[in-house]
C-alpha cells in the first residue's frame, strides 16, 4: 500500500479543496494519503512517502510561498520520486494558446526558483468565491474575469473544477506510484492534460 503525500497552498480555499479531493480519490485507490497545508505547521519530509501531489493556486503570477519554500528545501528528493503539479487558476478557462504559454511560464518560473522538476503538471481551473473577498480583490477579480468573458455578478460564487477530470487524474496518479514498487511495471500512459518535464 503506497504513502503519498498531498501538500498544498491556499488563499481563498478552494485549492484547500482539491488537495481533499486528491486525497480521498488516492484513499480510494488503494494508498494512505496524508494531506498537508503548506502554511500550517513544519510539512513533513517527502522521503517519507512514496509519491508527492503538490496543489497550489496562481495569484499576482506566482504560487503561495509556503509552497515555493518547502518545494526549494526538498528538491533533489522530489526529483528522485513520482510527483505530480496541480496548478490552480482561472485563466484555463480561455482555453488559448497564448494563455497556455503564460501558463507555462509561471510553471516555468517555479522550477527555475526552486529546483523542482515535477514528473507531470497539470492546470486545473479554480473558482470565483466573490462573497469571500474583500472589496478590492471583489473588484479586481470582476475586472479579470470579465476581461475572460467569466462571470461578473459579484453577489454569488462560481466553480469552475471539473472534478471528474481531477479524480482521474489522482487516480492515475496512484496507478503510477504503485507500479514503482513492481518488479516488472506496466508502461505508464502520461497523464492527459500534462505536459512532460522536459517542455517545462
Amino acid at each position: 500500500m503506497p504513502k503519498i503525500l498531498v501538500l498544498y497552498g491556499t488563499t481563498n480555499g478552494h485549492t484547500a479543496r482539491i488537495a481533499r479531493t486528491v486525497a480521498e480519490t488516492l484513499e480510494r485507490s488503494g494508498a494512505r494519503v496524508e494531506t498537508i497545508d503548506a502554511a500550517r505547521g513544519n510539512p513533513p519530509h517527502p522521503a517519507l512517502f512514496d509519491g508527492v501531489v503538490v496543489a497550489a493556486s496562481i495569484h499576482v503570477g506566482g504560487y503561495q510561498r509556503s509552497v515555493r519554500r518547502w518545494l526549494r528545501r526538498h528538491a533533489a528528493v522530489l526529483n528522485g520520486m513520482p510527483t505530480l503539479f496541480l496548478s490552480v487558476c482561472l485563466a484555463v478557462l480561455e482555453r488559448k494558446p497564448e494563455v497556455d504559454r503564460e501558463l507555462e511560464r509561471i510553471v516555468d518560473k517555479l522550477v527555475a526558483k526552486t529546483g523542482w522538476r515535477p514528473d507531470a503538471w497539470k492546470p486545473i481551473a479554480g473558482a470565483l468565491p466573490y462573497t469571500k473577498y474583500g472589496w478590492l480583490t471583489r473588484l479586481v477579480m470582476r475586472r479579470i474575469a470579465e476581461k475572460q468573458h467569466g462571470d461578473t455578478d459579484t453577489t454569488r460564487d462560481f466553480e469552475y473544477t471539473d472534478w471528474s477530470d481531477l479524480r482521474e487524474t489522482a487516480r492515475a496518479f496512484a496507478a503510477r506510484v504503485g507500479d514503482q514498487g513492481m518488479e516488472n511495471p506496466p508502461e505508464v500512459t502520461p497523464l492527459a492534460g500534462t505536459t512532460a518535464p522536459s517542455s517545462l
